[in-house]
């Protein structure tokens, strides 16, 4: 099973969706990209299109899977057909033969979007051979305990907040999404011990702008590991190594050689 806490002060440099600021997200080129850059695990999505076909998608928006080439939704479409507007879109299976095959020894974590996959996506880690090496993440607490109830040696990471259109970085709520996000990242300290046992989660997840050094000695004091996203400042990467972080989720993996931590 992958150890996720780096006791030894070390830190695991993960590619976010791959080397997804240099590369198409969520693609077999982008995670390659990324290991050839430093990263010693690999943060991928997993979405189901409607005939169960698990796919490397971070949502049901087709814009976003197709890199703008089209619009509309992604999971009513079948394989064949959302290929047509995105080649490179990766099954899960792929993803896991490639890593399997040509990325021997990187962790995978593998960012769950919808309730109710969590068996097909412990099927397909077991059937590539690459159990020991992974790990899951989800915003939704009930896809935790369920993927407790299934395979309890995968270990499981609770994702903190859920803001997933990162408003807090553009748009007129900015302000406000921000002010949100400050009053939770002063309260998790005292919270993580409820939400990490309600998702019987071994590890957390948070938005760079919640992962507060008291937030990371307070995981810790319950020996739940602490990975960080999205950072793409160097320096930002510096100060949560420095604060404990056990590893750093990043676009950009080239900013692993931008600072001295």
């Amino acid at each position: 099973m992958i150890e996720l806490r780096r006791p030894d002060g070390g830190f695991a440099r993960v590619g976010h969706r791959g080397a997804s600021a240099l590369a198409p997200e969520n693609t077999l080129r982008a995670l390659e990209l990324a290991v050839e850059l430093g990263c010693d695990m690999l943060e991928f999505d997993v979405l189901d299109l409607s005939d169960g076909t698990l796919v490397l998608a971070h949502s049901d928006d087709l814009r976003e899977v197709s890199h703008g080439a089209a619009a509309g939704r992604v999971r009513g479409r079948d394989l064949a057909g959302l290929r047509q507007v995105a080649p490179d879109l990766a099954t899960l299976d792929e993803a896991l033969a490639f890593c399997a095959d040509r990325l021997p020894g990187i962790g995978l974590q593998l960012d769950l979007k919808r309730l109710g996959i969590e068996a097909a996506t412990i099927d397909a880690v077991h059937r590539h051979g690459v159990f020991d090496r992974s790990w899951v993440s989800t915003f939704d607490a009930r896809s935790l305990r369920r993927l407790a109830e299934l395979e309890p040696e995968l270990p499981r990471s609770y994702t903190l907040p859920r803001d997933r259109l990162g408003m807090a970085k553009r748009g007129p709520l900015a302000p406000l999404v921000r002010a949100a996000l400050g009053s939770i990242g002063a309260s998790l300290p005292r919270r993580l011990p409820v939400l990490l046992a309600r998702g019987r989660a071994v590890a957390a997840t948070l938005h760079y702008s919640i992962a507060s050094r008291a937030a990371i000695d307070r995981a810790h004091e319950l020996d739940a590991a602490v990975y960080v996203w999205t950072v793409d400042d160097p320096r930002l990467a510096e100060r949560l190594v420095r604060d404990g972080a056990d590893g750093i989720i990043t676009n950009d993996p080239r900013i692993f050689t931008m600072f001295r931590a």
